[in-house]
């Protein structure tokens, strides 16, 4: 009988590599812990009008990539591709929202049916901060500092580079969507294949089209900026005043629009030339429009995701990860002989009491190669217990050398403690 094997683009996360999924988020935990935002879990599965009504029926999520499917009731029911509509629904169904100022971030999996390759996968993990009822620049600048003081954390500041854009109200992106639309129809035979067909559903998109051709096009388009109304060039302009003050570097990219049609005003990315062309790694804006969509009352709110497996992937190219961290244990406990299996067991109970943050592992798979095998483990620190007439005694290693042989049990956790340290 064949083996079942994964689908395809939903990948296992080996215990090779959950220790470095653990520690990012735990620095993005910490992070936005110090900020003041609050952990909110959604479901994956959503009804299906949902993503409808708020990524917009004619975009490349909605029409081709969803999981999508009918249950026992009938009910059409996707798993989610992304995160916003979700914490949407979830705060207007349990009373988070009107005249309220609240800040929720979650993390999981989102799921669309896309072409796999590196950095993109059709399950995919993110980690979402939203914010809502606050309509300053101020929380859209919090948002972008906050993102840049987890990149510092974790050792990629220098490798990323923040984008900035404002697509302004609906009604004046709307009058600029027109004027944009027929610049392009006149020059329709000069499109890519792809950028012909976004013109007739999503013509902002072909703005961020990756055709060289298409590109040159674009330089003689109208520009967006040039048809911002008075409100978002104030919006804009103070925001760039914050993070000037703020000490963040940025770009201005017109070109800049986002994928979902629920943005307004900022728009931003962090993106690296470290990844090839998955080069996004952060990515956000405001979305005041949203919450009434979604049949709630207006409330003006702005959010961002991040790609775990990306970040992971450009903590890993830039060599960003704490040698520390890639183990998924500190110490490991062996014995000799099977005279001191028995203390083995004993003493990994006490360390646990006495040295609660310690990571202990044991070894009980039998006791050929035991040396070999306890410094092939890959901890930091190694404990074999040998029996003597006198009793149990220990020797410490560490990564590189015998510490001390013939301790007494009783010695051991202050002499692991102080080796950890």
């Amino acid at each position: 009988m064949a083996k079942v094997k994964a689908i395809r683009g939903m990948n296992d996360i080996l215990p090779s590599s959950t220790p470095i999924w653990q520690y990012l988020e735990r620095q993005v935990s910490t992070v936005l812990s110090s900020y003041g935002y609050n952990e909110i879990r959604m479901p994956i599965v959503e009804q299906t009008e949902l993503f409808k009504r708020s990524i917009g029926e004619v975009t490349d999520i909605v029409e081709k990539e969803m999981y999508t499917f009918n249950d026992r009731n009938d009910e059409s029911l996707t798993l989610r591709p992304e995160g916003t509509a979700g914490c949407v629904r979830a705060g207007e169904e349990h009373g988070l929202l009107f005249n309220q100022t609240q800040r929720f971030w979650y993390q999981g999996p989102m799921f669309r049916y896309e072409k796999p390759q590196k950095g993109r996968y059709r399950q995919f993990h993110q980690i979402g901060v939203e914010t809502f009822g606050m309509a300053s620049a101020e929380i859209d600048a919090e948002l972008i500092v906050l993102s840049a003081r987890l990149w510092k954390k974790l050792g990629i500041l220098d490798a990323v580079t923040l984008q900035l854009n404002s697509l302004g109200s609906t009604e004046s992106r709307q009058v600029y969507k027109a004027d944009l639309t027929a610049f392009l129809e006149a020059r329709f035979d000069q499109l890519d294949e792809d950028s012909q067909r976004r013109l007739a559903t999503n013509p902002l998109r072909i703005l961020d089209s990756k055709d060289s051709n298409t590109q040159n096009l674009l330089a003689d388009a109208p520009v967006l900026s040039d048809y911002l109304d008075e409100d978002s060039k104030s919006h804009f302009a103070h925001l760039t005043e914050l993070l000037d003050a703020s000490g963040i570097r940025y770009e201005v990219n017109p070109r800049l629009v986002r994928g979902l049609d629920y943005y307004c005003k900022t728009v931003f990315e962090w993106v690296t030339d470290k990844l090839g062309a998955q080069g996004t790694v952060c990515a956000g804006g405001r979305y005041d429009g949203l919450v009434k969509q979604l049949g709630g009352k207006p409330t003006p709110a702005v959010g961002f995701a991040m790609g775990v497996e990306r970040l992971i992937l450009l903590l890993e190219t830039l060599n960003a990860i704490p040698e520390e961290e890639r183990s998924s244990f500190d110490l490991y406990l062996a014995a000799d002989d099977k005279a001191a299996q028995q203390a083995v067991f004993a003493l990994a109970e006490t360390l646990r009491d006495e040295l609660p943050s310690l990571r202990i592992r044991c070894h009980f798979a039998g006791l050929k190669n035991i040396n070999n095998k306890a410094r092939q483990s890959g901890a930091a620190l190694i404990v074999l217990i040998k029996q003597t007439e006198q009793g149990p005694v220990a020797s410490l290693w560490n990564e590189d050398a015998l510490v001390q042989s013939d301790i007494a049990l009783s010695a051991l956790p202050e002499m692991i403690n102080s080796a950890w340290q």
